[in-house]
């Protein structure tokens, strides 16, 4: 990065005479323009992260669930819109071929669990049904997604 002259020949003590020895090089590292790489990296990385979630837009219910654990690998999202279409992460999928596509995806992951997000305007039917073609195609650990903020139903706010 830069090569600098930080040590000088030193007089000798004894002899009139000066002795000039050549300057040696640096030899130690400026960190400073990694950490400053470092820093702006970690900065676009953080300003980035919320950005990579699930682009469907669905209406989710409130509840007072807390938040799923996570994995280390990343999840599969089912999402039922408020129209009634089924997305596999953000690619619609027919119903015909929602069970074929779970197992062939099924086949490639090591683990079983699977969120499902279902927007509030959809019957509790609709969304078991989808339920029994996930458990069909190999997902029987369902996290079911909502929002935080909704009724807690333990008879504290009354």
């Amino acid at each position: 990065m830069g090569a600098g002259v930080i040590k000088q020949a030193a007089e000798t003590g004894g002899n009139h005479r000066r002795r000039r020895r050549r300057a040696q090089p640096m030899a130690e590292i400026n960190v400073t323009p990694f950490v400053d790489v470092m820093l702006v990296l970690l900065i676009i990385f953080m300003v980035a992260a919320p950005l990579m979630t699930v682009g469907v837009p669905v209406e989710l219910p409130k509840t007072a669930a807390n938040a799923l654990p996570t994995d280390d690998e990343e999840p599969l999202t089912v999402t039922i819109t408020a129209e009634g279409l089924v997305m596999i992460q953000n690619t619609e999928v027919p119903e015909a071929e929602l069970v074929a596509k779970l197992q062939a995806i099924a086949a490639e992951r090591t683990g079983d669990r699977v969120y499902l997000r279902a927007d509030g305007a959809n019957e509790w039917n609709r969304v078991a049904e989808i339920m029994g073609a996930l458990n069909a195609g190999g997902f029987s650990n369902i996290g079911l997604v909502t929002d935080i903020g909704g009724p807690a139903l333990d008879g504290a706010g009354q």
